[in-house]
């Protein structure tokens, strides 16, 4: 089972970005009921959960991205996506996305310039 993130890259702060997360391998079993999301990790800094669908049901954001940002999913196909518009520097780190505990990505860097 696989994590598959794709989508970062450089973009000019007030732009957009999107980040995709198939989950590769794993059965909708797994994949449907879990806790899933995305966690951020800058330079120097602790690791920020950025969004997540919860396993009751629910969406969550962070505060420094809500409104901002927008979490979706397509479970017939397995993948994730990170919405991120108006894009601030201090939005720049690398993305991890996550399902349940045990699977993670590889990591996408994203990159806001001023």
């Amino acid at each position: 089972v696989q994590l598959v993130e794709s989508g970062g890259g450089l973009v000019q702060a007030g732009g957009s970005l999107r980040l995709s997360c198939k989950a590769s391998g794993m059965i909708t079993s797994v994949f449907n009921p879990n806790t899933k999301g995305w966690y951020r990790q800058a330079p120097g800094k602790q690791r920020e959960l950025v969004a997540q669908f919860t396993s009751d049901g629910r969406t969550e954001y962070s505060d420094s991205v809500s409104g901002r940002f927008t979490i979706s999913r397509d479970n017939s196909r397995k993948t994730m996506y990170l919405q991120m518009n108006h894009l601030k520097v201090e939005d720049t780190a690398v993305y991890y996305c996550f399902v349940g505990e045990r699977y993670w990505g590889q990591g996408a860097q994203v990159t806001v310039a001023s």
